[in-house]
């Protein structure tokens, strides 16, 4: 397996954000790029691999699936500029992790508090679809981001494909003799799965698909944070929601 080079989190960062590994993806990320939506037709699109977002020094590690094409790819920020978003960062805000409820666009003056946001896969996918292949692909900067982020004791799943590619991780971390998980620990809203270099915690994904139809509420991502929280040593804070 190739593993970046870099030898801190913003060079890792700027490696990241020049990727072009997967012909499919690069390919739709700057297609979408350049047929904006209506709505956003007068912006500038990122139309690039998305670096992680948040604390360098994070304890808790949220893992997502992949940037939303007319979302991060838009904005060029994690879950920033859509529903998902801001779902998600309203919840890191009432659980004391972000400065404000609010992500808006990078250089906002927002910021997170022991914890940093990466995902399973950096660039938009076709149809928020992913292929393994490209999971597999992205694994390295998740590896070298992992080897980088030292202070990290959770790793939050937001989903079934970013729990599969936490699991890859982790045993990538473990060294190549490491033997595959027996039994596989399966993915659940709330699941925990104790293991080294740390424990995986399942949430599902705040997409609009969730959030809409009341699979995941507000008050079951803030019972994950809040978990997460103690698994990672920081304690309890929980603002009312408003």
């Amino acid at each position: 397996m190739r593993v970046a080079a870099a030898e801190t989190i913003a060079e890792l960062d700027r490696e990241v954000t020049s990727c072009r590994r997967c012909p499919r993806l690069v390919a739709w990320r700057e297609q979408v790029a350049r047929e904006r939506r209506a709505a956003f037709a007068s912006e500038e699109y990122w139309g690039r691999p998305l670096p992680a977002f948040g604390d360098e020094q994070a304890r808790i590690l949220l893992l997502g699936l992949a940037p939303a094409a007319h979302g991060a790819n838009r904005t060029g920020r994690m879950f920033t500029g859509d529903r998902s978003g801001e779902f998600l960062y309203a919840a890191l805000w009432r659980a004391g992790l972000a400065s404000s409820p609010h992500s808006e666009r990078p250089g906002d003056g927002l910021e997170l508090h022991g914890v940093r946001i990466t995902a399973a896969v950096r660039c938009a996918p076709p149809a928020n679809r992913p292929t393994p292949a490209e999971r597999d692909e992205c694994l390295p900067w998740s590896l070298r981001e992992a080897q980088l982020l030292v202070d990290v004791e959770v790793v939050v799943c937001l989903g079934a494909f970013a729990w599969d590619a936490a699991l890859r991780l982790r045993r990538e971390l473990n060294g190549p003799a490491a033997p595959p998980e027996r039994p596989r620990p399966r993915f659940g809203h709330g699941v925990e799965s104790p293991g080294s270099p740390w424990p995986l915690l399942g949430c599902y994904h705040p997409s609009q698909q969730n959030t809409f139809t009341g699979k995941l509420t507000p008050e079951m991502l803030d019972g994950v944070l809040a978990r997460a929280r103690e698994l990672a040593g920081l304690g309890s804070r929980t603002r009312k929601r408003g």
